[in-house]
């Protein structure tokens, strides 16, 4: 089923994305138009310390109007590959360097309307090593057992879609290293 991109106009170009109106070109041959959110790619990470805890930061995201728990994420910087950006946001965002991580997979976040890839890795052998954060940025730390997970999500702990993805790419790692 082939479905062509026949034009594109930016309609919005905010600080984060930008908006442009697709017309597309159906495999029917009607057209259509669609609004794709341009947004540059992105990491999660989950660090996983030698005692069995799982960092996550807490903050204030607009989209719930609340705090949500979250496994330490951002945003590629312009031209920046998504290891490099890996290391720099665990520093930022728990302080932590790992000396190892590892690409668990990738997927996309929003595929219906928006562009961006979430990259997702596995931090171990964590130390102490921490960046300023973003200037914007006001977060918490919170530690949690690998073998509480599972709880928290099902008590509705943990909203946030990308760490909930990334908690299913670590699974089996994380199994390894509860039991």
């Amino acid at each position: 089923m082939q479905h062509d991109i026949l034009s594109g106009k930016t309609v919005y170009s905010g600080h984060i994305f930008s908006v442009e109106l697709l017309q597309v070109k159906l495999p029917d041959q009607r057209e259509r138009d669609y609004d794709l959110v341009r947004h540059p790619d992105s990491v999660t990470i989950l660090p996983l310390d030698r005692d069995g805890g799982v960092w996550f930061v807490t903050q204030f995201r607009v989209g719930s109007g609340s705090i949500l728990l979250e496994l330490p994420a951002g945003v590629l910087d312009e031209g920046e590959d998504p290891l490099t950006a890996a290391s720099r946001e665990i520093r930022e965002e728990i302080g932590m360097a790992a000396g190892h991580l590892q690409l668990l997979g990738s997927y996309y976040l929003a595929p219906g309307y928006c562009s961006e890839l979430n990259h997702v890795y596995l931090a171990t052998d964590l130390v102490s090593s921490p960046l300023k954060m973003d200037e914007d940025e006001f977060l918490g730390v919170r530690k949690v057992h690998v073998d509480e997970i599972d709880t928290l999500v099902a008590g509705g702990g943990l909203q946030d879609s990308k760490s909930l993805a990334a908690l299913f790419l670590a699974r089996p790692h994380l199994q390894k290293d509860a039991g």
